[in-house]
């Protein structure tokens, strides 16, 4: 079995920062990839930011400058660190991991349940 929790989201005027993190734990050899979605109400999940194993990250143009995406391999944690926030940020945020699980082959995708951000103008 395998787990992820997000954890940081919360209430902030526009303008401040937030760090949200993500922890795997669990029967997990490796982690591949990991990565930042967000949902806003009435729109489609998107692509926020993510890094691999190798430590290249992407970010969506709405966020580059102002996000920062990092990893802490040994505990299976992924960063978000979140400056500059704006009303347009606010989402649901829901990190994703891509894993290598003990006793099983090839790689599985797990969700977290997600953090609300909420940014106030």
């Amino acid at each position: 079995q395998v787990q992820v929790v997000e954890s940081g989201g919360g209430l902030v005027q526009a303008g401040g920062s937030l760090r949200l993190s993500c922890a795997a734990s669990g029967s997990i050899i490796s982690i591949i990839y990991m990565a930042w979605f967000r949902q806003a109400p009435g729109k489609q999940r998107e692509l926020v930011a993510d890094l691999t194993s190798g430590g290249r990250t992407n970010y969506a143009d709405s966020v580059k400058g102002r996000f920062t995406i990092s990893r802490d391999n040994a505990k299976n944690t992924v960063y978000l660190q979140m400056n500059s926030l704006k009303p347009e940020d606010t989402a649901d945020y829901y990190c994703y991991a891509d894993s290598v699980v003990a006793g099983l082959s090839g790689t599985f995708q797990y969700w977290g349940q997600g953090t609300q951000v909420t940014v106030s103008s």
